[in-house]
């Protein structure tokens, strides 16, 4: 039998599923997360099967690939007999930098240039580099592919792409807006073709990735034209703990008024700010916000306000890039799941096209299908993204399985 394997390796989870090379059937899927932490999480489901969950120790990265053979080929819950029954393994790895464009068979170079942007996307690329290096120990001589968030927005025009800084620094420090969530964004993209049953090159798209780390894109004749994340995943709308937009010289005057480091900047803009710095109830999920707001929690409603205006904008921003759009797309946690944010996001927006029907927004929340009513002059979707499925598609055109 053969297989491809999908693995996205985050600062503290591991998920992994294993696809049927033939048709990307899905064989096994797999989550382990909080590692190196209390009360670390193993999930584990085939389907048709029950889902096994357990309560594990597991101290690092390296030692949670090294679970995943050992599952899959386990007697009782395992999907193979033996592990070179994967034939080639796709790494979701967040950024490229300037010189990836699309899915690259990995090797000491591509290591080295995804190293080379650990500054670039301090949350994302370590780990990920750390998951590639775990799979070349517990897969020896399994090719693995790197599939690049940012080779979906590398053909950006210059006008959306360039920063007005001083053109000497830009180029020699590769300084330029790179765009992340692109294998979301393509996915999205062609299923979204795909329901409204015409070519995606024959559409205009505005694609919504909204989960803990969220973004926007528009879409022209199935290429990224312009995209919210930038240098870095820092820059767009506000997320769950990344600050997106703010004036560059609120960084000035932190560093004056409260004599802080670069170390300390990148902390408190990546890690300590968006929702959960702006909510006030420790939380960064948006489906808590929305419970304390219920409950009368003032600062939480802000939060969520804030978070959906700044979506809004980037939507109206597209709508004039694009000249246009034929739809809008949500997808990822929260994009598919939350009615209300959603419902904030289009209000307001008829004279643009953009009426929401609240009774089909609750009704297709989770799954494929529109939301608009039959006023609204552009159809708005609720798109399910499969990043793990893309990658698999990414890899095996790559490799010959």
């Amino acid at each position: 039998m053969k297989t491809i394997l999908v693995v996205n390796t985050g600062s503290s989870s591991v998920k992994f599923t294993l696809f049927l090379a033939a048709d990307l059937h899905v064989m096994a899927y797999g989550l382990m997360e909080r590692i190196g932490q209390e009360g670390t999480r193993l999930v584990y489901q085939c389907p048709g099967r029950e889902t096994f969950q357990k309560q594990v120790s597991i101290p690092d990265i390296g030692n949670a690939i090294a679970r995943i053979p050992l599952l899959l080929t386990d007697s009782r819950m395992g999907v193979i007999v033996s592990k070179e029954e994967v034939r080639a393994i796709g790494h979701r790895v967040v950024h490229g930098g300037e010189s990836i464009s699309q899915p690259t068979r990995i090797d000491d170079r591509i290591k080295q240039i995804i190293q080379a942007c650990f500054d670039l996307a301090p949350l994302h690329n370590p780990p990920n580099l750390e998951g590639i290096l775990a799979c070349e120990t517990g897969f020896p001589d399994i090719p693995q592919v790197a599939v690049f968030d940012t080779a979906f927005h590398a053909k950006i025009p210059l006008q959306a792409s360039l920063y007005a800084l001083p053109v000497h620094l830009c180029e020699s420090l590769k300084i330029r807006k790179y765009g992340f969530h692109g294998t979301s964004h393509g996915y999205v993209s062609r299923k979204a073709a795909e329901w409204i049953g015409r070519p995606v090159t024959d559409l205009r798209l505005i694609t919504c990735h909204l989960g803990n780390g969220c973004s926007i894109t528009a879409v022209a004749q199935g290429q990224s034209v312009d995209t919210s994340m930038g240098f870095t995943p820092l820059e767009g709308v506000p997320m769950g703990t990344r600050c997106g937009d703010i004036d560059p010289a609120i960084l000035l005057y932190l560093m004056r008024q409260r004599g802080m480091t670069a170390e300390r900047l990148d902390a408190l803009l990546n890690r300590e700010s968006g929702l959960l710095g702006l909510g006030g109830t420790g939380s960064s999920d948006v489906r808590d916000l929305v419970q304390a707001m219920q409950n009368g929690h003032h600062q939480a409603e802000t939060a969520l306000k804030v978070f959906t205006y700044r979506i809004k904008k980037y939507i109206g921003a597209y709508l004039a890039a694009l000249g246009g759009a034929d739809a809008i797309v949500f997808t990822a946690g929260i994009g598919e799941n939350s009615p209300l944010i959603r419902e904030w996001i289009c209000d307001g927006l008829t004279e643009l096209g953009i009426s929401l029907d609240h009774r089909l927004n609750h009704s297709v929340n989770g799954c494929m299908g529109e939301i608009q009513n039959s006023e609204s002059r552009m159809r708005l979707l609720i798109v399910p993204t499969n990043e793990e499925a893309e990658i698999a598609i990414q890899t095996r055109d790559l490799i010959t399985v």
